[in-house]
């Protein structure tokens, strides 16, 4: 369903020809970031050395895809 370098904009709503099942899995990482979380290191100093960065897989053992969230100063559209 997606492809490497695929991207997306998203806050709270499932962005549009975005996987189901990714969704549901990374959805809580994407609001918290694009509501403040990201304004300091996100995981606790460990293994993210940059604001507004997650690292998050689908949750789809067979087919595993990896993202990168990046917190942006785009606004979403309604």
């Amino acid at each position: 369903m997606l492809d490497e370098g695929d991207v997306f904009y998203g806050d709270y709503a499932k962005p549009e020809g975005f996987c189901d099942e990714a969704w549901k899995a990374i959805y809580q990482y994407v609001f918290a970031l694009s509501h403040g979380a990201g304004e300091d290191l996100f995981y606790y100093d460990d293994w993210i050395r940059k604001p507004g960065v997650a690292i998050v897989c689908c949750n789809d053992g067979l087919r595993p895809v990896i993202f990168k969230l990046e917190k942006t100063d785009i606004e979403s559209e309604p």
